[in-house]
């Protein structure tokens, strides 16, 4: 099984609260901890679980952040590619307050990979799934080499630019920057999955056919929603690449969603080959 994710990385600092502070407000962290998130990096550390192996293309600040994001990546299991950039590594904040609900705050501009980069591109040829979610519209038409392209709504604008077919676009039903109307991509995407946080979510085909999917029960109490969606992502584009049916593979990211929710930060909880 060949799976790749095309994307980004942020470099996170996480603080569990009780509650978010109000304006003007000061309020103490419970815990703190850093570790590289954003959901590139997430889904690659899930995709690499599932898979045993995961080749990661991506762009990194060349700073102290950027270098030690490509070390933990390797430590989680990462096979990553960096080209390295002269901009800072994006960072981001994650308030996770005690329903483990996470509210987070960008620094920095994401970086992606660019078609012209001088990355192992033609790795990608004929991979079973791959899982974009940052680049250029020339990374976009390089992941297209894979069997099947899984693409996140965030990087809509080069999936606008590339006018390549995506087999799946996940989107959101609830989050105003996340969601998809017809017309935004053209081609359109073969399917469109439409999350909807703990209510499931919905399956447009290109032909108007729509269905749903429930969500999957937690397996432990929840910690941390940080990570869920990416972490579902990756778990549908896995499905695919084992040759499973669209729903199958819903209700496989389902599963992989429910299981980061139950960790502290991405990684913890995230679903393996054996679970």
């Amino acid at each position: 099984m060949r799976v790749a994710v095309v994307g980004h990385v942020e470099w996170i600092e996480f603080a569990r609260v009780e509650r978010l502070p109000a304006p003007g407000e000061i309020v103490h962290a419970l815990e703190a901890w850093e570790e590289p998130g954003g959901g590139g990096a997430v889904a690659a550390v899930q995709l690499a679980r599932l898979a045993g192996d995961c080749l990661f293309l991506t762009a990194l600040g060349d700073d102290v952040l950027g270098h030690r994001a490509k070390r933990e990546l390797e430590a989680l299991g990462v096979r990553i590619e960096p080209v390295w950039r002269s901009e800072p590594q994006r960072r981001a904040f994650v308030y996770v307050d005690a329903d483990g609900e996470r509210t987070i705050t960008v620094i920095g501009e994401r970086l992606g990979p660019h078609g012209d980069d001088p990355l192992p591109w033609r790795d990608l040829d004929g991979i079973d799934a791959l899982y974009f979610t940052a680049g250029d519209a020339g990374a976009v038409r390089a992941a297209r080499a894979a069997q099947t392209l899984v693409a996140s709504v965030r990087g809509i604008g080069a999936l606008a630019e590339a006018g390549v077919e995506l087999d799946v676009l996940v989107s959101s039903a609830k989050d105003e920057g996340e969601r998809y109307g017809p017309g935004d991509i053209d081609p359109p995407p073969r399917l469109v999955a439409r999350t909807a946080g703990a209510a499931g979510g919905s399956l447009v085909a290109a032909d108007g056919h729509s269905s749903k999917w429930f969500a999957a029960p937690l397996p432990a109490p929840p910690v941390d929603t940080y990570g869920a969606g990416d972490c579902f992502a990756a778990g549908l584009t896995y499905g695919l690449a084992e040759g499973r049916s669209p729903h199958e593979a819903l209700a496989l990211g389902a599963r992989c969603g429910a299981a980061c929710v139950t960790g502290r930060g991405p990684y913890e909880g995230q679903l393996r080959a054996t679970s």
